[in-house]
């Protein structure tokens, strides 16, 4: 079963499965058609995480594609240029991009086939072309000026202005660079012309970032954290990706009886977003390069931690924003889902992070460039400070669930700050409440809107206006959000696995154009 959030990405994992490929092999090739069909929320040019459960060996590996600051780029630089924070959009913004490696390094360490392989059906459809589908279609069209106004972007203006929405699109400088990678790997990517033209573009737009900067990229493997919610136990990403928000979510509301309350009760999401404000207050501290400031995750997932945590919340009134605690001491998108016939599950996730990234595009290659830079902190002494060579502060987290040592699920939702916010909405609808994948999709969210402690609470379409009018009595900085399909509550897939028979069921969220394909 391969889960994605367009038709075409998903299908052309099935058909990797249909091959022969495994779970990491129809990843990749999702993720290759995603960077296709969602040009704007992922690519090449951006980075990747992801979580994978090998079914022999019962273990989940974590593999961190992200890519680091240019080695030049220092705090002090920006500060004399009179930033306080990061320039969003900037050519400073721009980190390594890390998904070719990360692509390659996925199938050499999991995978059954090569990057020639899974990258045909991308490379065909990005030069024979393919129909833009109606949700990602209305985002590209609001994107026209602000692609218009950035450089090199003439593939994604076809005929001067964002396509139509059923229109038929080609990218052939994309192609060009698919096809590159296919026959020469990563390396195709991280030296020689595509190289060259991602400096080039880069330093004519000011940014400091050089050949050495891309040849000494490196993914880098280690093991998920975790923690145990309702008898499963949920597998987040490491730092510098922030899955740690979820996990001590999902610890403080453990000591409530979140199932006794209806969902859209205001006790119960009251709760949830007190326990949410919580772990971000500790995340946007504490999450950054584990090589350069190791969070002390031990201590911020232990369930003492999270009782005192959870003591700081009242069931009567919303909280001033909290601050990050001192443990004791003992760290736009798109989101697929592929479980194999053998049981393998890769949980995987691209970015570029904000629409288009930087919207600058390495000439000749079709290749968007990234902001991930954009999440560093220019305070100095910050654990996320910016510092050449340095990883920022991730928002893209794939989730795994495992009970009794079986496969529980794959899931993750895509959305900058609402990636969190999702996997413990998700996670408890289906623990809480038990609902399936798609049930736990299409329930309305709630999401603090920039995942700060002081965050506006927006409230999507479907919350009862009672619910939402006791949250701002309770204290809460309301925002009541009309309509579904919005960037702002994320999206995400979603496949579960039944430890018995093996059967799979999975879901697609409605806010997107995704598809659950299985066979």
């Amino acid at each position: 079963m391969v889960a994605a959030s367009n038709p075409l990405a998903a299908q052309a994992g099935l058909d990797i499965l249909r091959q022969g490929g495994n779970a990491a092999d129809a990843a990749i090739a999702t993720a290759a058609m995603l960077n296709v069909t969602e040009p704007a929320s992922t690519g090449i040019g951006g980075d990747c995480f992801a979580l994978y459960f090998d079914a022999k060996t019962k273990q989940v590996t974590a593999l961190n594609g992200s890519g680091r600051a240019p080695a030049a780029l220092a705090l002090d630089d920006l500060r004399n240029l009179g930033y306080n924070e990061m320039p969003e959009r900037s050519p400073h913004a721009i980190t390594v991009p890390g998904a070719a490696a990360g692509w390659h390094d996925l199938l050499a360490q999991h995978g059954r086939m090569t990057l020639a392989d899974v990258l045909t059906s991308a490379i065909y459809y990005a030069s024979e072309g393919y129909p833009v589908h109606p949700v990602f279609g209305a985002g590209w069209k609001a994107s026209e000026n602000f692609l218009r106004n950035r450089p090199n972007t003439e593939d994604y203006l076809p005929g001067g202005k964002a396509p139509e929405v059923g229109q038929l699109v080609k990218l052939p400088g994309l192609a060009r660079t698919l096809q590159a990678v296919a026959e020469g790997g990563p390396e195709a990517f991280y030296t020689g012309p595509i190289a060259d033209s991602i400096v080039a573009t880069i330093q004519e737009q000011g940014g400091l970032m050089t050949h050495d900067d891309l040849k000494n990229h490196t993914s880098t493997w280690g093991d998920p954290i975790g923690t145990g919610y309702r008898g499963v136990v949920v597998y987040e990403h490491p730092p510098n990706g922030q899955g740690l928000a979820a996990l001590m979510a999902l610890n403080i509301a453990e000591g409530w009886d979140l199932a006794a309350m209806p969902w859209d009760s205001p006790e119960r999401l009251h709760l949830m977003v007190e326990a949410m404000r919580l772990a971000f207050a500790d995340a946007r501290w504490y999450i950054t390069d584990m090589a350069t400031n190791p969070a002390p995750l031990e201590a911020l997932l232990n369930k003492s931690y999270a009782a005192q945590r959870r003591a700081l919340a009242s069931p009567n009134s919303a909280m001033q924003p909290p601050s990050y605690g001192a443990p004791p001491t003992s760290s736009n998108t798109v989101y697929l889902s592929v479980v194999d016939g053998d049981g393998n599950a890769c949980s995987f996730i691209n970015s570029l992070y904000m629409g288009f990234g930087t919207g600058i595009v390495a000439k000749g290659t079709g290749v968007f460039l990234q902001n991930r830079g954009a999440c560093f902190s220019l305070e100095p002494g910050h654990p996320n400070a910016l510092a050449g060579g340095k990883r920022p502060y991730h928002t893209i987290i794939p989730g795994m669930a495992v009970k009794d040592g079986k496969l529980w699920a794959s899931f993750g939702v895509m959305g900058g700050f609402m990636q969190p916010q999702g996997h413990f909405q998700v996670i408890s609808a289906m623990l809480d409440d038990d609902l399936n994948p798609q049930e736990a999709l299409n329930r309305p969210r709630f999401c603090l809107m920039d995942g700060t402690s002081d965050s506006v609470l927006a409230l999507e379409d479907g919350i009862p206006v009672k619910t939402m009018a006791r949250l701002a009595e309770l204290g809460h900085p309301v925002r009541p959000v009309a309509g579904r399909g919005r960037g702002l509550f994320g999206d995400g897939q979603i496949i579960r696995r039944d430890p018995d028979t093996g059967v799979l069921y999975g879901g697609s969220d409605p806010r997107k154009d995704g598809l659950t394909a299985a066979f």
